[in-house]
C-alpha cells in the first residue's frame, strides 16, 4: 500500500480512536485481512476484534491464497498494493472459486481503477485514508445483503439435499440417519464444496474446541459418514481425501 506519511498517520490515528460499538457484534464471522503494512494491519485487527469479528491475517497475496485453500472465511478485506502477487490477481483467484464478499482497500482514486475492480469481482471498495466507522458500516451492509444466501435453511450439492431446520439429509432420494456431528460435518462441506478442510478445520468448526493434532475423532466420523452416503448411493464417492491436507467433497459423482 502506498500512502504518503501524513495520510498513513491519519488513518492509523482514526483506527485507534474507534471505540467498541455495543450490540453490533457478529461473533461467528471471520474476516481475512490481506494488508502488508504492519501498523495498519494491526489497527484493522484491533478494530474488528473490538466490534465482535474474528480475523485471520495475510501480509502478501501468496500467503492469502494459501490460507484461502485451507480455511473458510465470511469476508475478505484486500489491500490492492501487495508485495509479490498483486491485489488484483488475488481478487481474481479468490473470485474464481468463491462468492465471499470482498472489499478492496486502495489508495487509488481514479474511476478506471474503480470500474476495473468491480468488474474483477470486488463487492465494494474504500479509498485510503478512510474513516473506520465507514469501513464497519460497509462490512455490515455486505453481511446483510449476503445473509439470506449465506445462511439459507436448505443446501444442496449434486444429489445431496440438506434441510437445516428439520435436520434432514437425503441422498439420491434416500433419507439418511446421521448423528449431530456427522450432519454438521456434511453441512460444512456442502456449504463450501470446492474447499479443502484440514482435520483441524473440521474439528474446530464442528466440536468448537482446539485441535491438538493426534485425535482420530475426525477420521472416525468421516468414515462413518462415508459409509452412510455409500449405502444411499452405492458406487458413488462423495467425500474425497486430499492426501496430506484434508477432506473435500468429490467433484465427480
Amino acid at each position: 500500500m502506498f500512502l504518503c506519511q501524513k495520510e498513513q498517520l491519519k488513518l492509523i490515528s482514526e483506527l485507534n480512536k474507534v471505540e467498541e460499538r455495543e450490540g453490533e457484534s457478529v461473533t461467528n464471522c471471520t474476516i481475512l485481512i490481506i494488508e502488508d503494512d504492519d501498523d495498519i494491519h494491526r489497527m484493522l485487527v484491533n478494530l474488528l476484534h473490538k466490534n465482535g469479528y474474528h480475523t485471520e491475517s495475510a501480509f502478501s497475496g501468496t500467503e492469502a491464497l494459501r490460507l484461502f485453500e485451507t480455511h473458510s472465511f465470511d469476508f475478505v478485506l484486500l489491500d490492492l498494493m501487495l508485495p509479490g502477487l498483486p491485489g488484483e490477481d488475488v481478487l481474481q483467484k479468490i473470485r474464481a472459486v468463491s462468492t465471499v464478499p470482498i472489499i478492496v482497500l486502495t489508495a487509488k482514486k481514479d474511476k478506471e481503477t474503480t470500474v476495473r475492480l468491480l468488474k474483477l469481482g470486488a463487492d465494494d471498495y474504500i479509498v485510503k485514508p478512510f474513516y473506520p466507522n465507514e469501513l464497519l458500516a460497509r462490512i455490515e451492509v455486505r453481511f446483510r445483503q449476503t445473509e439470506p444466501a449465506h445462511y439459507k435453511d436448505k443446501l444442496s450439492y449434486k444429489d445431496i439435499q440438506l434441510d437445516l431446520d428439520k435436520h434432514i439429509v437425503t441422498v439420491n432420494g434416500t433419507q439418511l440417519s446421521l448423528t449431530r456431528r456427522e450432519f454438521l460435518i456434511l453441512e460444512l462441506l456442502v456449504r463450501h464444496p470446492y474447499k479443502v478442510f484440514s482435520k483441524a478445520n473440521i474439528y474446530e468448526s464442528v466440536w468448537g474446541d482446539e485441535f491438538f493434532g493426534d485425535d482420530n475423532t475426525v477420521n472416525v466420523h468421516i468414515s462413518k459418514l462415508r459409509n452412510k452416503l455409500a449405502q444411499a448411493s452405492p458406487g458413488s464417492e462423495y467425500i474425497q481425501t486430499v492426501w496430506g491436507v484434508g477432506f473435500k467433497l468429490a467433484e465427480d459423482i
